[in-house]
């Protein structure tokens, strides 16, 4: 079974920041590998799903044109909008995932410690909305904390094994480490160099 949302409700009950996102140097570092392997300076659409307080998506938000970002848990919800007052181009909305997925159609779709929380069965119906909502030449960024979470079902090193076999796209870049993984898959497969005409 998925986790369920009380559980987020419970983690963001008096307190603003429940993972340490703004504290901690491995969240800052995670955060600026994350942005790093992005193979465009600029997307027209993002779709960042758990976004929860919002610091990933304030980094996000000057890479786009477009930025939705949602949470399950309102508190997180409120907090994501207050960190992305200064970007008219983003908004956050409150949807449980996977049965609110919005239509999209969106140039990049970042899963960032969100799937683990899923069951397989919400995991595959999630995989299979990411896919019909993204680009005709889209990427999808997956990032997970590696240890196993207490009360989740899945692990990181499960999630992202999920994703290289249902994903059926390029493999773009890839940095694992024992405590994350971080894997970004695109449907147009040109790196970083062929786009800019150097190969």
């Amino acid at each position: 079974m998925s986790v369920a949302t009380p559980y987020f409700d419970q983690l963001f009950a008096g307190n603003d920041d429940p993972w340490a996102f703004r504290q901690r140097w491995y969240e800052r570092r995670k955060r600026a590998l994350t942005l790093a392997v992005l193979t465009r300076p600029r997307y027209a659409s993002i779709f960042e799903p758990g976004c929860a307080n919002g610091e990933l998506s304030a980094e996000l938000a000057p890479r786009c044109d477009r930025l939705l970002c949602c949470d399950t848990a309102s508190a997180a919800v409120t907090l994501a909008e207050k960190r992305l007052l200064g970007f008219a181009h983003a908004q956050v909305q409150q949807s449980r995932l996977p049965q609110q997925w919005p239509a999209g159609p969106f140039d990049l779709i970042v899963l960032s410690e969100l799937c683990y929380y899923l069951d397989i069965d919400d995991l595959n119906t999630l995989i299979d909305r990411a896919l019909a909502s993204l680009a005709d030449d889209g990427q999808l960024l997956a990032c997970h904390w590696r240890p196993a979470i207490e009360g989740c079902p899945q692990t990181a090193d499960e999630v992202h094994a999920l994703l290289q076999k249902r994903l059926d796209m390029a493999h773009l870049a890839r940095h694992h480490e024992t405590d994350f993984l971080l894997d970004l898959w695109g449907r147009d497969g040109a790196s970083v160099a062929t786009r800019e005409g150097l190969r």
